[in-house]
């Protein structure tokens, strides 16, 4: 179980400060919010299939106009990274997670030279700081 973080050490806010510790901000607006931070490297087997199924996410998607379904289509049908940034959407990643609520989202693909022996791909390296020590990766495979 979680300590209460009024027990003994903490924020200045929970030892009954009235200086805000970091002014403009609420501790209790910030927390809610969290970033996950996902990279994947997916290997295409099929870009056929890749291709055809964001073609037929596109013919069942009701809210795209005309101009915006032909500009797709071309789109995924000329390049398979188009075709995965369509069909891969965050809200599958978080959707089923409850007492959450998707607020802000961005993604991209991009076709890569990958080599899993080199050490630009190491997942366990720290990437210049980025990353908190707290951050947890999964490699998958």
């Amino acid at each position: 179980m979680w300590a209460d973080v009024s027990e003994r050490r903490g924020s200045q806010e929970s030892h009954g400060s009235r200086r805000p510790y970091a002014p403009g901000m609420s501790t209790p607006e910030t927390s809610r919010f969290v970033r996950i931070r996902v990279e994947l490297v997916l290997e295409v087997d099929d870009e056929e299939a890749v291709t055809g199924a964001a073609l037929q996410s596109l013919a069942d998607d009701a809210e795209l106009s005309d101009a915006e379904r032909a500009d797709s289509e071309r789109a995924v049908t000329e390049d398979t990274a188009e075709a995965l940034a369509h069909l891969v959407d965050p809200f599958d990643l978080v959707g089923a997670v409850p007492g959450v609520e998707l607020r802000q989202a961005s993604w991209s693909s991009e076709q890569i030279d990958y080599d899993p022996d080199s050490p630009e791909w190491d997942l366990d390296e720290d990437d210049g700081g980025e990353n908190d020590p707290e951050d947890e990766e999964m490699t998958v495979g």
